[in-house]
């Protein structure tokens, strides 16, 4: 059984004071009002990973950190970064800091997983392992004669730990280690009620189970690291440390579905995971569950050389509302009854289904529409239920996607639909008296909404790398089994492919294996029949079958043209390297793109190569000065390779494209009474940066918690004091960035106490 240390749950304060989500308040601008005097940096204990700038040994490290009696050493790094973990007082660390042998100090973050349970589908869980083609490669085998089932393969997985226990995993856990409670037990928290943890079985599932559920690589060799505690939080240093770990451990792959909001390539976690590539790690990560939206990607989905992983859908049911000839998209919920209604019914708006949104309106043996906000899901289906409903539809009071869930089974068909199709389902209600139909479409590898999408901040690169069925997934969980829905479901059909790839091909490089998980990777279509943004699906959904066959490898496997200036002409140019490795001659060929006024492309003529030949080529695009600028321009090559068609997706900005300016804000009560301390991201810093707060009532502008000029990319952390005229109470904090005269805000009600 575990259970949560005292140092653990110290970090879990990370959001207690922050009382909602943004509110999209109206207010007068911030930056109007004159700027206080900048508030000093009060000294508060903080967790930092500290890089130095050459090899140090864990007793140099002790012995450089006698000079502040006051910093405890908490992990020693050599293999993925030279340097180590302190806790302290953020006065020595500062002092520590300007030390010549420092090179850079981060703060640790915090960890938090974000998945949804899935509802059980009408006519059941669909296999999302033979989905991506693993019924197809089971007969073949490797240069050893054994079939293509991961034999031999190491594979890490940093996580909540792993019930060992479960019949179907007792086969693949071989051993791993408990960065929580520091000792070499990684079993999933258990007997703590709301806070018990079942994710890192469910990743273990997918991977490697073998018993009544068949993984993607069922003999591969399970090392499990439990860095993400009870109620699935985790810090930076944990995730390092088990990074660190894994090198040591020698594992072949290596799987974090786990993530943070922050958009950027250089926080550590990233540079951990392109570390542990260069050690010969095939590294996959998931790329996130804030989609939609662009920008949404976050660290280490961010890593150069990792595998990120965004959410696909395998062949599944979705209910659809046909009302009038139009048709709605439907997302149930779990807890909800299947979407079965055999006949039409009327549809009524039901507010926000509180008790009096029910006076005035008839619901019995109708289907309510529901708006989101004021009551819990549950609440408002209890309550349409004791009103006669015969289903509800929540839609969501806000643009972005929602992984939501209930809090038991319901008694009614429940499901969730987006802020535009139910404002719009609204109105058509309100305006005609026609009965609705549900209609069961089956559906299959399109995006989920949830996924993140890229691009990089800073770096401009394309992510997701590769999508992988990630709604619906069925695996296992201590006691049983459970669908889940999330990246962390897709980021695991990867690392077992992964492991697949590599027992076929034991000489491969990491680069090489997602080189050829990306050339191989079936590009996806939205529903308008057109293909996704390649910063949103990356190659496409990976195919086995096509992976294992392949006779070409090309790396990089994607165009990463970063930003060009968008001046009267501007030529960039990227090389890339095509290996054969077939056991015969195979000629290549470019198809050009479709001719534009505003790019032109420079693409090599065909050529062969022999049997294990490579050829080094240069692929180049001119842009013109017609190009709008602060926009992203992507899409895909085609390049024919004897009988394979390999479709490199490409990607540029001209000039600075509109990214969030500022991300992940975060404010919370420090040990002192009078300090307080927040955190925030800047991707390409801010020439300027406040905290403004505001009247919640009045939205009156009442001081500034903080501002500063020239601010650093990446993360900031600062604690401030409360000056003493300021009020305890409720306001609204607008925490801002400006930079190239774009800016960007988070408002948040806050608590000063």
């Amino acid at each position: 059984m575990k259970i949560a240390r005292k140092c653990f749950v110290l970090c879990l304060i990370f959001s207690i004071f922050v009382l909602s989500a943004p509110i999209n308040i109206k207010y007068v601008y911030a930056g109007k009002y004159e700027r206080p005097a900048l508030p000093q940096d009060e000294d508060t204990q903080q967790t930092v990973i500290v890089k130095v700038n050459k090899p140090m040994t864990e007793s140099e490290a002790k012995q450089l950190l006698q000079s502040y009696p006051d910093l405890k050493l908490r992990y020693h790094f050599q293999n993925i970064f030279n340097g180590f973990s302190v806790m302290g007082p953020s006065s020595q660390i500062k002092k520590l800091a300007e030390k010549t042998s420092i090179e850079n100090i981060y703060p640790s973050y915090t960890y938090k997983l974000d998945i949804s349970p899935y509802p059980q589908i009408s006519n059941g869980t669909f296999n999302s392992i033979n989905y991506i083609g693993t019924s197809k490669i089971r007969h073949l085998t490797d240069k050893n004669g054994n079939h293509l089932t991961g034999k031999g393969i190491k594979v890490g997985i940093i996580d909540t730990g792993i019930d060992y226990t479960h019949p179907d995993l007792r086969k693949s856990y071989v051993k791993g280690y408990d960065f929580v409670d520091n000792d070499y037990d990684p079993m999933e928290t258990v007997d703590m009620g709301p806070n018990n943890t079942f994710h890192g079985t469910h990743v273990a599932g997918v991977i490697a189970a073998n018993g009544k559920m068949t993984g993607v690589a069922p003999e591969a060799e399970i090392y499990a690291y439990r860095a993400l505690g009870p109620g699935g939080f985790g810090t930076t240093e944990m995730i390092i440390a088990a990074v660190e770990q894994a090198i040591k451990d020698r594992v072949d792959v290596l799987n974090l579905s786990l993530g943070t909001s922050i958009n950027g390539p250089d926080l550590p976690t990233s540079l951990a995971l392109d570390k542990a590539v260069e050690n010969g790690i095939v590294a996959v990560t998931s790329n996130g569950n804030s989609g939609p939206d662009l920008w949404t990607v976050g660290s280490p989905g961010t890593s150069h050389q990792a595998i990120s992983v965004g959410a696909s859908t395998p062949e599944i049911q979705i209910p659809y509302v046909d009302y009038y000839g139009q048709q709605f998209r439907l997302s149930p919920l779990t807890g909800s009854k299947p979407w079965n209604l055999d006949r039409s019914y009327m549809i009524v708006a039901g507010g926000l289904g509180r008790e009096k949104d029910y006076q005035d309106v008839d619901v019995n043996g109708k289907i309510v529409l529901l708006k989101r906000g004021k009551l819990t899901f549950s609440d408002k289906v209890r309550t349409a239920e004791k009103y006669g409903a015969k289903a509800v539809i929540i839609y969501n009071n806000e643009d972005e996607a929602v992984l939501g869930m209930l809090d038991g089974e319901m008694n009614l068909p429940v499901a969730f639909l987006s802020k535009k199709d139910g404002e719009h389902l609204l109105k058509l209600i309100e305006t005609s008296n026609t009965p609705a139909k549900i209609v069961n479409k089956n559906e299959q590898d399109r995006l989920a909404d949830f996924s993140s999408r890229g691009p990089v901040t800073f770096s401009w690169e394309i992510k997701p790398d590769v999508v992988a069925p990630g709604v619906a997934i069925e695996s296992t969980v201590p006691g049983g089994y459970k669908p889940l829905a999330g990246t962390s479901m897709s980021a695991p059909h990867v690392a077992g492919a992964s492991a697949i790839l590599k027992q076929a091909n034991p000489d491969w490089t990491p680069e090489q294996i997602k080189a050829v998980l990306m050339s191989t990777s079936k590009p996806l279509l939205n529903e308008a029949n057109q293909l996704y943004q390649s910063f949103e699906q990356g190659a496409g959904r990976i195919q086995m079958e096509e992976a294992l066959r392949t006779e070409t490898i090309i790396q990089p496997a994607a165009l990463q043209y970063g930003k060009v200036k968008g001046k009267t002409f501007e030529e960039t140019k990227k090389m890339i390297t095509v290996e054969n490795v077939s056991d015969h001659a195979i000629r290549c060929t470019f198809s050009t793109p479709l001719r534009s006024d505003t790019i032109a492309w420079d693409l090599p003529s065909p050529f062969y190569l022999k049997p294990k030949e490579k050829k080094q080529i240069t692929i180049g695009i001119e842009v013109k000065n017609q190009h709008k600028k602060n926009e992203i321009y992507n899409g895909f090559i085609d390049m024919h390779s004897g009988s394979q068609t390999i479709h490199i997706p490409y990607l540029y900005v001209v000039a600075e494209p509109d990214y969030p300016r500022i991300m992940q804000f975060s404010f919370e009560k420090s040990e002192r009474e009078d300090l307080y301390k927040y955190e925030t991201y800047l991707p390409g810093g801010a020439d300027e940066f406040g905290i403004a707060l505001f009247d919640p009532d009045t939205y009156r502008f009442i001081d500034y918690l903080d501002w500063e000029k020239n601010v650093r990319r990446g993360l900031i952390t600062k604690t401030i004091k409360q000056e003493k005229d300021l009020q305890k109470g409720t306001y609204i904090a607008v925490a801002f960035a400006k930079k190239s005269g774009k800016e960007d805000f988070i408002e948040q009600l806050i608590e000063i106490q």
